[in-house]
């Protein structure tokens, strides 16, 4: 494609306009920021400083990590994006890598296999299971996304016994998706050179405690879940805010995020090693 032919990398923050005969609101109100839905999440998660990474758990999950402003051509098959610009100052990039299939899962629990009616049930229906009995879900409904990238891939059931039971499926559904997650977790921390210092969770089912319990152990990192869930939203709000002297700089909105609950890893080492081999197994089935 012709660089020509692509639009303008505007900042991300300032007066692009101002509204005029919507007639669900008022003429005149500026609209101050632009961003994507996964940048915005990742500036609303306040992940202003390289090395700071997010994951939004919703349909799918979709995982950010900034890396200043260097862009960084991924060697182990990430997406590298723009992730914000703000006025007078240096673009910053990002890694992105997303799974298709993440909350989207457990709707199919819910409404394919009828499990139960709502789909916060899911975390009460895997916890009372200590383990998932070596069920193994991979959850490629609509194929594998990154660092995988196989758009032909089924998803795969296996691992059943007469005594496997709804619960010791729904378990093996939440794991798999804080599994699909470290592959990508573990892509980043290729490219980037280092581990990881923590994953701030957003997103509808960052609520269920089970899933972030086992993602912080699975990825060995701590996860860390902010009071507000909805990162897109204030991550645009706080981009106009920006744009319109709201604030004055990024220091101010770190003081307004907040932590709900934070996540240590419980999980030791072999099991955890162990845990990763019979996911991967389970990948070559796809």
């Amino acid at each position: 494609v012709p660089e020509s032919l692509m639009p303008e990398i505007a900042p991300s923050s300032g007066e692009f306009g101002r509204t005029k005969g919507l007639g669900f609101l008022p003429d005149g109100i500026p609209i101050a920021g632009i961003a994507g839905d996964q940048q915005a999440a990742l500036f609303g998660q306040t992940c202003f400083d390289a090395g700071d990474v997010k994951c939004t758990f919703g349909t799918g999950s979709f995982i950010l990590l900034n890396t200043g402003s260097k862009a960084v051509t991924s060697k182990a098959r990430l997406l590298t994006t723009i992730a914000w610009k703000l006025r007078d100052e240096k673009m910053v990039y990002a890694l992105e890598g997303g799974a298709f299939i993440c909350g989207a899962a457990v709707q199919w629990l819910r409404d394919g296999l009828q499990f139960f009616q709502h789909s916060s049930e899911v975390e009460l229906l895997a916890a009372s299971v200590p383990s998932s009995e070596g069920v193994e879900f991979v959850p490629a409904l609509a194929g594998l996304g990154a660092p995988h990238w196989n758009p032909q891939a089924r998803g795969v059931l296996c691992g059943l016994t007469r005594g496997t039971t709804k619960a010791h499926v729904a378990r093996a559904t939440l794991e798999a998706m804080a599994l699909q997650n470290v592959d990508i977790l573990d892509a980043m921390q290729k490219d980037l050179g280092k581990r990881l210092r923590s994953i701030k969770v957003d997103g509808g089912a960052s609520a269920n405690n089970l899933l972030m319990q086992l993602q912080a152990d699975y990825a060995s990192t701590d996860v860390i879940r902010p009071q507000i869930v909805e990162s897109t939203a204030i991550g645009a709000a706080y981009l106009a805010g920006l744009g319109v002297g709201f604030w004055k700089n990024v220091d101010e909105i770190r003081k307004i995020w907040k932590v709900d609950k934070g996540f240590k890893v419980t999980m030791a080492g072999k099991e955890r090693k162990d845990r990763l081999e019979r996911w991967a197994q389970a990948l070559k089935r796809v």
